[in-house]
């Protein structure tokens, strides 16, 4: 069975890559790797854990609906987002990777999102880019 690792946050852009890597993953009868990472430390607190756990629950309850395969890995090590996806990518074997986007300014879209453009440069395997649905304005194209 392939694997398909998305990186996942509780924001837009992570719900976007989360709706499209189990898209992809019953597409090609492929087993779905979670990944949501934190840096750890001080700055994530009982509070943030606990909401990042409510947040997680709800992707579980989302993926069992969809009857696909999957994993969900809660990462606290750290590390950047991008070195744990690469990483996980890696372990795993995975066929690509999926990771969203956020809208960006005009300037903004000559320079990527750190954790995205590592993700890219970095990934031992293709990456989908998906871009937040909801953030996209009537008639607006790309």
């Amino acid at each position: 069975m392939t694997t398909i690792v998305v990186g996942y946050v509780p924001k837009a852009e992570g719900r976007a890559a989360l709706r499209r890597a189990a898209e992809e993953a019953t597409l090609r009868d492929a087993k779905l790797v979670v990944v949501n990472s934190h840096r750890g430390g001080r700055s994530f607190d009982s509070d943030e854990a606990a909401a990042s756990d409510a947040a997680l629950t709800e992707v579980r309850e989302q993926l069992d609906s969809t009857g696909v395969p999957y994993e969900v890995r809660q990462l606290v090590r750290g590390l950047d987002p991008a070195e744990d996806l690469v990483a996980v990518a890696e372990q795993v074997h995975a066929e690509f990777i999926v990771i969203g986007l956020r809208r960006r300014s005009p300037v903004g879209k000559l320079i990527l999102g750190s954790n995205a453009q590592r993700v890219l440069l970095d990934a031992p395997c293709p990456v989908l880019a998906v871009k937040a649905e909801s953030e996209l304005s009537d008639g607006e194209e790309d």
